[in-house]
């Protein structure tokens, strides 16, 4: 009798909390505050698929974000997604900047929710709470300030690796969010055909294929001629002249700054790490283990990545905070990390800067470290692989 008391309570909590945040955001969020976020390249987007015209248009863009109160000698903002991510952005231009922007950063915090809640499941429901560490990841604080695309490639990581074994075309539909930013996944996909080869399964890649299908009808009916204005825009919208904090980036400033193929340079040798990964572990590949590995090896060696980018490690830092309880290993690792991440978004430079170059790396270290790959016995294969039927 006492079960769905509570949770009736739990659901009028849930509720009452929703309702202040839908209020809070309300009252304290304008047309301005959008603007001001990368945010309103992705309502600019919606916008002009809405009224049938290019969505990659310069131009069009910046009037669009000038008119909802961008600062104008702010830089222009472009939604650099290819036209995959039409499902996301068409709904935006469907509002107003304001209206837009809650929503956005409604659907943010419960993608973020529903991640958390999986990663605790996946885990085995332990009697902790760590997971709700989750919702102060600096690169997830930095995702809501910017209102950036990361937490749907934390959700879309997360879905697979829930789904991955009980629903494999469902969790190959999810890594549809993964292909909103293809080039932070490199390794993972490398690995998974090589997987799907091996194992005699194409089901996860079956469901893949059909989300992206679905996805790039869309893209066709909204704009017959989206896949050639992207290109354009990405070939005169400057993207590789920027100094973006990628360690990518920083490797072809150090050896030839003007020698472009350099920054994809450090992803290619990821690429034929992940084949030799999962090929020297292919009779007991594990995506609740290895596959993390190849995440953070990903990201670490993106050619082009921000620190919202970043969200997408929370289920590889939580799954090495299990391992390491699991093993008894200490969490002041982590602490330091996560604590100077923290401190260096709030305190520190822009994440636009160099300064946040250490972060990546920081990731993969803790998850080598917690896993006991730096030597001694390893932990099973994470909380999460362990909690896995």
């Amino acid at each position: 009798m006492k079960k769905p008391l509570r949770v009736l309570a739990a659901a009028a909590i849930v509720a009452a909390g929703l309702c202040f945040v839908v209020v809070l955001y309300m009252v304290g969020l304008s047309d301005k505050n959008a603007a001001g976020r990368d945010f309103i390249s992705y309502w600019a987007a919606g916008q002009l698929l809405v009224h049938g015209k290019n969505p990659y248009d310069f131009q069009a863009a910046r009037s669009l974000e000038l008119a909802a109160g961008r600062d104008p000698a702010e830089p222009l903002l472009m939604m650099r997604n290819p036209p995959v991510a039409f499902f996301v952005a068409l709904p935006l231009g469907l509002l107003s900047p304001k209206t837009a922007l809650i929503l956005w950063l409604l659907v943010l915090l419960g993608g973020l929710s529903l991640a958390l809640l999986l990663v605790w499941v996946l885990h085995g429901k332990p009697d902790n709470r760590f997971h709700l560490l989750g919702y102060v990841f600096a690169p997830v604080l930095a995702c809501f300030q910017a209102g950036q695309f990361g937490i749907f490639l934390l959700l879309g990581v997360v879905l697979f690796l829930y789904f991955h074994r009980t629903r494999p075309y469902l969790a190959g539909a999810a890594l549809l969010l993964c292909s909103l930013k293809p080039h932070l996944f490199f390794p993972f996909g490398v690995a998974l055909i090589l997987w799907s080869i091996a194992a005699r399964t194409g089901r996860i890649l079956a469901g893949f294929a059909a989300a992206l299908a679905a996805s790039c009808a869309l893209s066709y009916v909204l704009d017959k001629n989206a896949w050639a204005q992207y290109a354009q825009m990405m070939h005169l919208g400057g993207a590789l002249d920027e100094a973006v904090p990628a360690l990518s980036v920083y490797f072809r400033m150090l050896v030839s700054p003007h020698t472009v193929w350099l920054q994809f340079v450090p992803e290619a040798c990821a690429s034929v790490f992940a084949a030799g990964y999962f090929w020297t572990r292919r009779t007991r590949w594990n995506w609740l283990d290895h596959g993390l590995v190849l995440l953070l090896v990903g990201a670490m060696c993106t050619p082009f990545g921000w620190l919202t980018d970043e969200s997408m490690l929370l289920p590889a830092v939580l799954a090495g905070v299990y391992c390491a309880l699991a093993a008894r290993r200490s969490l002041v690792p982590i602490a330091v990390v996560a604590a100077a991440a923290l401190a260096e978004f709030f305190f520190g430079p822009k994440i636009t800067t160099p300064w946040f170059l250490w972060t990546t790396p920081a990731w993969l270290l803790w998850y080598l470290y917690a896993t006991g790959r730096f030597g001694g016995q390893s932990a099973p294969a994470g909380g999460i692989a362990a909690a896995q039927t």
